[in-house]
C-alpha cells in the first residue's frame, strides 16, 4: 500500500471545521499534517499564521486545500504551485476568471495538480439527473436558490466585499449543478442585481440564460429566505418533470422521489484530488464563475434597503 499523500489545510473557518477536517479523516488516500491560520490551530498539528511560513516550514508536505475566502485566494495558490505542491481550492475558485485560468497555466508549467472544486456538483443526484437528461428534449430550466445569510455567513463581511460574491456564493452552486447536467452549454442573457444601499455585493439576483439550441434558463437567488430554505432545480422536458431538491440531495421524476442520500460531498472532492493528484492530472472548469461573471457584466444593479444582521 503507498503512504497517503501530505497536505496542509489553509483557513480554518466554518466550512473547514464543518466539511474538510471530517471528510480528511474519512479520505485514507491523504493525510492531514499542518494547519495556517491566523486566527486558529488544531491540537497535535503545526499552526502557522500563514502559507508562506507553512511552506517555508514544511518541506515535505505534498498537497495544499485553500479554504480561504476568494480574495487574496490567488496569491496563496501561486505560492504554493511555486513551492511544487498541489493545490485544491474551495469554491469559488478566486475572485475572478481570470485569476483562476492563470493559476492553471502555472500549474501546469510547473508539472502540479490544480484541482478548483465545485462540492455541489458532488450531491447524490447530480450524477443521475446528468444521464437522464443527457437524451432528453428538455424545454425549460427553472433554479430557485433561496437561503438565510444571517444563518450561512453570520458577520462575515468578506462576502459582501468586491470578489466575495454576494448571494452568488451559494447561487454559484446551483450554477455548477447547472453546466454539469445540462447537455449543452448556457450564456447569459440578462440578469438583475440587487445591492444593499450599506454593501457592495448582491443580496439577491436573477438571470435569464439560454443554452445553445436555446432553451430558456431561468434563476432566481435570494438571501433573505427564512424558515425552510430552498435549493431547487426544475427541468421541464417533452417526457415530464425531473427535479433536484435541498441541492442535489433528492431527485425526482414527477412526483416520484428516485434519490435521497445523505451529505458525502466534500469526501467525494478529496478522494478525487487524490485520485487527480496520482494521475498527474488537473480540473479546472471555470463555466459556473464564467456565469457569475458574466452576470455581473450584464446585470442591471438595483439598489435596495441597507442589510443589517
Amino acid at each position: 500500500m503507498t503512504d497517503p499523500i501530505s497536505l496542509a489545510l489553509v483557513g480554518l473557518g466554518t466550512i473547514a471545521r464543518n466539511q474538510h477536517l471530517p471528510s480528511l479523516a474519512d479520505t485514507p488516500t491523504l493525510a492531514l499534517k499542518a494547519i495556517a491560520s491566523r486566527n486558529a490551530g488544531l491540537d497535535g498539528l503545526p499552526s502557522y499564521h500563514d502559507i508562506d511560513a507553512l511552506l517555508g516550514a514544511e518541506p515535505d508536505i505534498q498537497a495544499i486545500s485553500l479554504c480561504t475566502p476568494p480574495q487574496g485566494r490567488f496569491d496563496q495558490a501561486a505560492a504554493a504551485i511555486r513551492a511544487r505542491r498541489h493545490v485544491m481550492l474551495e469554491k469559488p475558485p478566486g475572485a475572478s476568471v481570470a485569476e483562476v485560468q492563470a493559476l492553471a497555466d502555472m500549474a501546469r508549467a510547473a508539472g502540479v495538480t490544480l484541482f478548483a472544486t465545485w462540492h455541489s456538483r458532488e450531491a447524490a443526484s447530480v450524477e443521475q439527473a446528468r444521464e437522464m437528461l443527457r437524451d432528453a428534449t428538455i424545454t425549460s430550466v427553472q433554479i430557485d436558490w433561496k437561503e438565510d445569510v444571517r444563518h450561512w455567513h453570520p458577520g462575515q463581511e468578506w462576502i459582501w466585499q468586491p470578489g466575495g460574491l454576494g448571494v452568488f456564493d451559494p447561487g454559484i452552486n446551483a450554477l455548477s449543478i447547472l453546466t454539469r447536467i445540462m447537455p449543452e452549454p448556457v450564456h447569459v442573457t440578462a440578469a438583475s442585481l440587487e445591492v444593499p444601499a450599506n454593501k457592495q455585493a448582491p443580496i439577491g439576483a436573477t438571470m435569464e440564460m439560454v443554452s445553445a439550441s436555446g432553451i430558456p434558463v431561468s434563476a432566481v437567488f435570494d438571501w433573505r429566505q427564512t424558515g425552510p430554505q430552498t435549493w431547487d432545480i426544475i427541468v421541464e422536458t417533452t417526457a415530464g418533470t425531473i427535479t433536484l431538491r435541498n441541492g442535489g440531495a433528492q431527485l425526482f421524476e414527477g412526483d416520484i422521489q428516485l434519490v435521497q442520500a445523505e451529505d458525502t460531498e466534500y469526501r467525494r472532492l478529496y478522494a478525487r484530488f487524490a485520485e487527480l493528484i496520482a494521475a498527474g492530472q488537473s480540473d479546472v472548469d471555470l463555466s459556473p464563475l464564467q456565469l457569475v461573471a458574466d452576470a455581473f457584466l450584464l446585470g442591471e444593479r438595483i439598489e435596495v434597503a441597507p442589510f443589517h444582521e
